[in-house]
């Protein structure tokens, strides 16, 4: 039994790992994308010094509207960006856009773009077996599959599936709102967060059709009004952490990779017992060494810092470091761990921060760059 489970979780290895650069000191470009606005245009891109966790000052690399999401292929040549237009199911479809990293200055060459297959669009995931971009359409809670040709350009959806239901609060779950989707790392099955619908769905990927098929068991429910919003696996592909927004919770589930199945296992606060204000959260990330997991606080302004349980991947709060600015939207590890970069969406700066890898906790290296309304960040090679 031993060496089996020991072959899944080789098998399991995280998509994020198949992108990530060798050299963990090497040079490395970030990409930013933005709400489009009076200090932003698109996607920019810095370089980031690994030795000391500096970040140079932010060029635009593509001129582009409300690139609220970006993935990098695995290869690292290509970039996938959402344009988040069209907020609601009776407007305008969102888009999916490819571009080229043209070479190390990391200036970005458009090469199409496709409808996201709804409104809003809020996420996308590249998946690295299947050849496919997935999308998340928050507006009118759909999803689709976009196939990736041999050149990086992107093919008309080859499936979209429109979610269908509400939940309990009546300003935000009137109906679906699709907020993530991503594959399980063993590229079997998407993983699609509904904050409208306050359940995960699962779904089968046909890998010659790009079809997506609901499984059995099709779902998992969060807590009425928990509004989950992304989730992230364990490195050892058995676990998985939901971040619920609009209750500021996380949900720690065991994940059966052979069915695609969620167990509920642990539900904690975001939040320290004594804040009173108003939050919303919204990223998720687990350490690189898998022993630490970090989520973001939009109200509380910071980041609350866990340690994972080495055996049942249980949550242990660690406390809280502020992102001495506001609004932290999206956050990201550098590939060795050792550094993270959070987005602040409402004071338009991006914050350092030095990762203790023995304790978890974050030191700011007192070194933002200044970007209007960042939303995503992601990291990519310099070589080519």
């Amino acid at each position: 039994m031993q060496n089996k489970l020991l072959a899944i979780s080789f098998i399991l290895l995280p998509l994020a790992a198949l992108a990530a650069p060798s050299s963990s000191k090497s040079p490395l470009l970030v990409y930013i994308g933005t709400y489009t606005g009076p200090k932003s245009q698109g996607i920019y891109v810095s370089r980031f010094d690994p030795l000391n966790g500096s970040l140079s000052s932010p060029q635009l690399a593509a001129e582009l509207k409300n690139t609220s999401f970006l993935a990098v292929a695995p290869t690292g040549k290509y970039l996938y960006a959402v344009e988040e237009v069209g907020e609601s199911a009776d407007k305008s479809t969102g888009y999916v856009v490819a571009l080229r990293i043209r070479d190390e200055s990391g200036k970005l060459e458009v090469l199409n773009k496709k409808t996201s297959g709804g409104s809003g669009p809020c996420h996308l995931a590249f998946d690295a077996a299947r050849k496919c971009v997935l999308t998340a359409n928050y507006g009118s809670g759909s999803i689709s599959v976009l196939p990736v040709n041999s050149d990086g350009s992107l093919g008309e959806p080859s499936a979209t599936i429109q979610h269908q239901g509400s939940s309990v609060n009546p300003e935000r779950q009137t109906g679906p709102h699709a907020h993530f989707i991503s594959t399980d790392p063993a590229s079997r099955f998407v993983l699609a967060c509904d904050l409208g619908l306050d359940k995960v769905l699962v779904y089968r990927l046909e890998p010659s059709t790009l079809l997506l098929t609901l499984n059995d068991p099709p779902s998992i429910s969060m807590r009425p009004g928990s509004g989950p919003r992304h989730l992230v696996f364990h490195p050892n592909g058995r676990f998985v952490y939901v971040i619920n927004e609009m209750r500021s919770t996380l949900t720690v589930c065991s994940y059966d990779p052979l069915k695609g199945a969620l167990t509920a296992l642990q539900s904690v606060s975001t939040l320290p017992p004594s804040f009173k204000g108003h939050n919303t959260c919204a990223e998720v990330q687990v350490h690189p060494s898998g022993k630490f997991l970090y989520a973001s606080n939009r109200g509380h302004d910071s980041l609350a810092i866990f340690s994972i349980e080495p055996d049942s991947a249980l949550l242990t709060s660690l406390g809280h470091q502020f992102v001495e600015g506001k609004t932290p939207r999206h956050f990201t590890l550098d590939p060795t761990g050792a550094w993270l970069l959070a987005g602040n969406q409402d004071s338009n700066n991006i914050m350092v921060f030095r990762v203790d890898t023995g304790t978890g906790k974050l030191t700011p290296t007192g070194n933002p760059i200044e970007l209007g309304s960042p939303a995503c960040a992601v990291f990519a090679p310099t070589s080519f």
